[in-house]
């Protein structure tokens, strides 16, 4: 293959990828949706049967994908899978603990975070280029959300908040290790993020005295969340995020941020603030624009040497 040939299948699954991650922020904002609809389950019982329902869809996953050799496959994956699996879980468990003790704007402001630290990490670790379209787009990504929060700073808990930037920088991390080994088969990751989450809840739960005892609505609530929300949408981002920097592939998947509320404000009459959907549109400006700018570079002629 030449290398202009090389070039333009690079350049298709670019945008292969792109579509992916957005797609994958399509399925991460159905939490706030699930999580509005629970009767009485605490969050560490969300954490414990998401993770569970999570885990046994990914079985599921790779057992009709690899034709039942489901143990030799995890063996073949090596380590990358557990490191990736490790931070996710991180971002799991943060994220609903946040959003159990913080305004959901702190929450989603910290969260934005994201594409930033795994710019720079993926800067430190993997001398990764980032485009300077990809840096604007953060940027305005980071004004967008913070006009969406504008209201609700105010009101968060220094712990929520510190939860937060703990889910960023697990998802940051787990974006960088997904890019490190870009040839490693990462969907075992998901299944073990799953575990170490379980691993972590279920302990933890019985000590703050919680117990797993759950409502059989709640449970299907949290199979949902295990499997459209996670499953899913994980999914979707390991298999986008291969072909895109790890800043770009962290700054494609904030839709989640925009579509989250907005999705809360059509299934629960909850109206956001106009600051909410004026910071929303910035965000979708900036997300549409960084894709289109990857769209719109000069593809190379194919066949020409």
């Amino acid at each position: 293959m030449t290398a202009s040939a090389h070039d333009a299948v690079a350049h298709a699954k670019a945008m292969q990828g792109r579509a992916l991650v957005l797609l994958a922020g399509v399925f991460l904002s159905t939490a706030g949706i699930f999580l509005r609809a629970m009767e009485s389950a605490g969050d560490w019982e969300i954490v414990f049967y998401r993770s569970l329902a999570t885990a046994i869809f990914l079985l599921l996953v790779l057992g009709v994908r690899d034709g039942g050799r489901l143990v030799a496959s995890l063996r073949a994956a090596g380590w990358a899978p557990v490191l990736a699996g490790f931070f996710i879980s991180i971002a799991f468990l943060c994220f609903i603990l946040s959003m159990t003790r913080t305004t959901v704007a702190n929450t989603l402001f910290l969260l934005s975070a994201a594409p930033l630290l795994a710019a720079f990490l993926g800067w430190v670790m993997l001398r990764e280029s980032v485009r300077r379209a990809t840096w604007i787009a953060m940027l305005a990504a980071m004004v967008g959300v913070g006009i969406m929060v504008a209201n609700g700073l105010a009101g968060g808990a220094p712990l929520g908040d510190l939860l937060a930037l703990g889910a960023a920088v697990g998802f940051a991390c787990f974006t960088v290790t997904l890019r490190r080994t870009p040839e490693a088969d990462m969907l075992p990751a998901v299944f073990y993020g799953s575990l170490f989450a379980m691993l972590w809840t279920a302990p933890t739960a019985f000590v703050f005295g919680q117990g797993l005892g759950i409502s059989t609505h709640d449970l299907l609530l949290c199979v949902g969340l295990g499997v459209v929300q996670m499953g899913f949408g994980l999914i979707a981002f390991i298999v986008g995020a291969r072909h895109l920097s790890a800043a770009e592939a962290t700054l494609l998947s904030l839709s989640e941020v925009v579509l989250g509320p907005l999705l809360v404000w059509w299934f629960f009459a909850e109206v956001p603030a106009s600051l909410t959907l004026v910071g929303g549109a910035i965000v979708l400006t900036a997300l549409a624009g960084n894709a289109l700018s990857g769209a719109r570079r000069k593809r190379p002629p194919v066949g020409v040497a």
